[in-house]
């Protein structure tokens, strides 16, 4: 399965195929592989969940984008070297959040700029370890675009450690991170440690991007990062909340886009990558959350000023 695409199973001798438009989930569901994907978007969407509402509640949705791009730099150094891609991501993507952090808290210079040079600086180091690197570049799509279905059983360990420690890190310090969400200034003046909770985020996001990045790749991280966070922005009010819907929301985007990938497949025949259906149900769902939030407080304006008459 190049590229992680969710191509039907082979069928076996003798199996009538199943009908046009009604692939074999019971099947589909029995192969190894599969499971190990649904369990790969599960925990990736727990931490997207999490982190990605933090990350939206303060009004940095591009730092996974930046992260992400950045992150290729430690992919094309993991070519380069002979070591794991994914591992070279991870030091890269950590490195670099933390230093726009620091840059940021000691300078006061704007994230989006920073944020900004280690989007561009990421890709172009990634791009020249890569022409570097001796011979062919095996799996480099993967990185871009994501491949749920060929992550290997210790990404799913790695996946679950992450999960336990920002769930874990989102409960034991959520009256700070609330602080700081909030009013960050008075959130110093009242003591709360603004400055280590801010690149701990930063850490975490640059994390949960690495994680997100085998799902769906460099290009689409951003999206399913900030998408289940917004959505869950327009039906909760609490940070908490956001945390928890987004959570599920993330987990049901991923297994939702993997199925429709593999229905896709099997109603046309083509070879259907599962990162790009996994956002476009995403997008779908915010138009649609959207759409019935407008519906929602018009509804409620007119019947707070009915035509011609008074509040």
């Amino acid at each position: 399965m190049p590229g992680g695409r969710a191509r039907p199973p082979a069928r076996a001798p003798g199996r009538p195929p199943p009908r046009s438009g009604a692939p074999d989930v019971i099947e589909l569901l029995q192969l190894p592989l599969f499971q190990r994907a649904l369990a790969a978007g599960l925990l990736a969407g727990i931490a997207g969940g999490v982190v990605g509402s933090l990350v939206v509640a303060r009004r940095m949705a591009s730092i996974s984008g930046g992260l992400a791009h950045a992150a290729f730099g430690g992919v094309g150094l993991g070519y380069l070297l002979g070591f794991d891609p994914l591992l070279g991501a991870a030091l890269f993507a950590v490195g670099c959040a933390l230093a726009v952090g620091a840059v940021q808290l000691r300078l006061g210079t704007g994230i989006e700029t920073l944020i900004a040079v280690a989007w561009a600086g990421g890709m172009a180091l990634g791009m020249l370890f890569v022409a570097l690197a001796p011979g062919y570049a095996p799996d480099l799509m993967s990185y871009l675009f994501g491949s749920i279905l060929l992550v290997p059983p210790g990404f799913l360990s790695a996946a679950a450690l992450l999960d336990a420690a920002v769930v874990a890190g989102a409960i034991l310090f959520y009256d700070e991170l609330q602080a700081v969400s909030f009013d960050e200034d008075f959130a110093r003046v009242a003591g709360v440690p603004a400055s280590a909770l801010h690149l701990g985020v930063l850490a975490a996001a640059a994390l949960t991007v690495v994680l997100l990045i085998r799902i769906v790749g460099v290009i689409l991280v951003i999206a399913l990062v900030t998408v289940p966070a917004a959505i869950a922005r327009h039906w909760t009010a609490t940070l908490k909340g956001t945390m928890i819907v987004a959570a599920g929301l993330g987990v049901a985007l991923c297994e939702a886009g993997l199925l429709l990938a593999y229905a896709a497949g099997a109603a046309t025949g083509a070879d259907v990558p599962a990162g790009p259906t996994i956002i476009l149900a995403g997008i779908g769902a915010f138009a649609a959350s959207a759409a019935v939030r407008a519906l929602t407080a018009r509804r409620r304006d007119r019947a707070a000023f009915p035509a011609g008459g008074r509040r």
